[in-house]
């Protein structure tokens, strides 16, 4: 089976509580992980957690986070307190556009929803916000931070071209619409900690284009079920491996080795994104927390010989909160 050909290639995996510890972490930690809200917390609980007056537009994202990117919002719970407002509107934004191909019956629709944010893009630039909750913390994070227009606007665009149900062509496609999205958003989340470094680019190119990998492998019993199936054609082509496979579910070892070689393209652009590590300031390792998630899915993954469609892979790690915040503490990535 696919499992028996992992090499030196998965060795690194460095996952769950025991694994982070080394070292024995500070008392309270603990207690303090399990102050972060779940995706059911109260909306009080939200605020004080976030450490914002969480009322209006900025509590308007910081719910839409919570219940539409639970990932995402604890680890922007564990940045500064003074970037967090603007982390949240910034992925926000992302939730919103990310949900809109999902939420239109036609194309047409879904083209005019993406030429709304690509005005307000503009209107924000202008100082002129319109009233949408996101857009007027967008507005507030651009202003505080000088944030790049052009990264925005690469998101918007990407996620347009995206609009067509096609199935990516090769994983190099996979990679650039991950690095035009997700790397994108790690950008502008260094500008939001005010980090200007190459090698912290470097390390968000990967880790971008790996969360895309991962988002596109988690995906895929939900399209499936919707009768979608968007791997990247070469790598199913290489072997024998149809459309139809996934669809119907088959869980024999072509359908195992896909996978695979999908997951280890992305355990291989975190590899290059830590090969930074000693070369990135510690500054910006908040920004790359969700490498603890991906790296949570690829060795549960791993651990079902890599049927994508094993029910443990649905399953929310209840103990990520307290993975993140140890991972915070020991400033990794």
């Amino acid at each position: 089976m696919a499992a028996s050909r992992l090499g030196s290639a998965w060795a690194p995996l460095r996952l769950g509580v025991l694994s982070l510890c080394h070292r024995r972490p500070p008392r309270g930690l603990w207690a303090r992980a399990r102050r972060l809200p779940g995706p059911a917390g109260s909306g009080r609980s939200v605020a004080a957690a976030s450490g914002l007056g969480a009322s209006g537009t900025d509590r308007y994202c910081l719910e839409l986070l919570r219940k539409r990117d639970y990932e995402g919002y604890l680890c922007s719970l564990l940045l500064p307190a003074e970037s967090r407002s603007s982390a949240f509107a910034l992925k926000a934004f992302n939730v919103e556009l990310a949900q809109i191909k999902d939420s239109v019956s036609e194309k047409t629709i879904g083209l005019m929803r993406m030429q709304f944010w690509k005005r307000t893009v503009d209107d924000i630039y202008s100082d002129n916000p319109p009233h949408q909750p996101v857009a007027i913390e967008l507005w507030k994070a651009v202003r505080r931070h000088n944030l790049t227009k052009r990264w925005l606007m690469r998101i918007i665009d990407e996620r347009e071209k995206n609009l067509d149900d096609k199935a990516y062509r090769n994983i190099q496609e996979l990679e650039n619409y991950a690095e035009n999205t997700q790397s994108s958003l790690l950008y502008l989340t260094l500008e939001i900690l005010g980090i200007k470094d190459l090698h912290a680019d470097h390390a968000a190119s990967h880790i971008g284009k790996a969360q895309g990998i991962v988002t596109c492998l988690r995906a895929t019993p939900y399209h499936g079920s919707r009768r979608r199936v968007f791997l990247p054609m070469d790598i199913c082509m290489l072997h024998g491996v149809s459309q139809e496979d996934f669809l119907r579910k088959n869980q024999n070892k072509n359908v195992r080795d896909v996978i695979y070689d999908i997951a280890s393209q992305a355990h291989l652009h975190l590899k290059h994104a830590r090969s930074f590590h000693k070369s990135v300031p510690v500054r910006a390792f908040p920004a790359f927390l969700q490498t603890v998630a991906l790296e949570d899915y690829l060795k549960k993954i791993q651990q079902v010989n890599f049927d994508i469609f094993h029910p443990s892979l649905q399953q929310k790690n209840t103990l990520l909160p307290l993975s993140l915040y140890i991972q915070s503490w020991r400033r990794r990535y």
